[in-house]
Parts: C-alpha cells; structure tokens; sequence
C-alpha cells in the first residue's frame, strides 16, 4: 500500500482600486513561493480568477494541488458555473453574456490540461479573508500591490518561480504598512 503524496496549498486573492479600476492578483504557496500581477483595469472578480488560474498553471505538474481562496465566486465559477456557461454557449442562466468569457476558457484548458496528464482535480478550498489566515493575508498583500502597480497604468508579472524574486517567509503573516 502506498501513501497518498501530501498536498501542496496555494492561497490565492485579488484586489481592485475601486471596482472597475487598477487590479492585482496573486498566489503564494505553502512553502513561500508565489506570483503576483497587475492590470490597469479590471474588477475584483478578474482579479480573484486571475489568481486561480495562475495558481493552476503555474502548479500544472503538482499531483495534489489545493487552491485556498477567499472568493466563493471564484470558487463557484471554476467548481459550478464555467461548464455550464461553456454549454449554454457563454450565458448565464438567465440568458445574459456570461462575464470574464476569457478567463472561463483559460481556466477549463488549465483543467482539462491535468485530467490529460492524469492528475486529480484541484480542490478548493474557501477561507475567510482578513481573519488571520497567514497565506491569504500574503495573497491579499501582493495582489494589492498589484493592484497599485496597475494604478500606474502597467500591465505586469513577478514570480519567485525563476529565481528573480526572493521567496516569502509565510511563517508570519505580512506586517501592516497600509
């Protein structure tokens, strides 16, 4: 009998200054690494799938990946909603264009992708924000950096995976600055 690999966590957030406006994502992982970026314009839910989506292709290889995440429209997007959508030709229920078509399609290939390979699914995981969960409160740190690197009118990426950024100590959550 062979044991299960342990599962590697991911928290994911997003962040917008206003909503529409300036948006940030971000994921950090269990042992410090992490990804953020910035849009000039977009909304929070951009921001929150982003994020998941991120996290997922950046993790394609992990066999038991689970994505923390603060949004349940995130959650419910990627574990409900993005398939039905997809069958009712990019509505919603109601019949209205579904929103962030885009990002749906990105994250069923990302899916789909790990079912090709063999992997499990992604579990998701919901988690409440600004509660003292110390990888949230990373994620949320760098998506709002993000987000205000975006204010700036930058379209924007960075990553501890390549090497060019330091990986984050997430023994501690972030110190409050803002």
């Amino acid at each position: 009998m062979t044991e299960d690999p342990q599962p590697y966590i991911v928290a994911t957030d997003g962040a917008c200054k206003g909503n529409p406006g300036p948006t940030g994502w971000a994921w950090v992982g269990e042992d410090g690494h992490w990804a953020a970026g910035a849009l000039p314009q977009g909304t929070n839910n951009v921001g929150e799938l982003l994020g998941l989506l991120r996290a997922i292709e950046d993790h394609a290889d992990v066999p038991h990946l689970v994505v923390q995440a603060d949004s349940k429209y995130a959650i419910d997007t990627y574990e409900k909603w993005m398939d039905g959508h997809r069958r009712r030709g990019w509505k919603t229920s109601t019949g209205a264009p579904t929103k962030n078509r885009d990002l749906l399609e990105q994250l069923i290939v990302a899916r789909d992708a790990r079912r090709a390979a063999g992997l499990p699914d992604v579990v998701l995981e919901h988690v409440r924000g600004h509660r003292g969960h110390v990888l949230n409160e990373w994620a949320d740190e760098r998506a709002v950096r993000g987000a205000e690197h975006g204010a700036q009118g930058k379209t924007s990426a960075w990553s501890s995976l390549g090497g060019l950024h330091e990986k984050l100590d997430v023994s501690a959550a972030p110190a409050k600055k803002r």
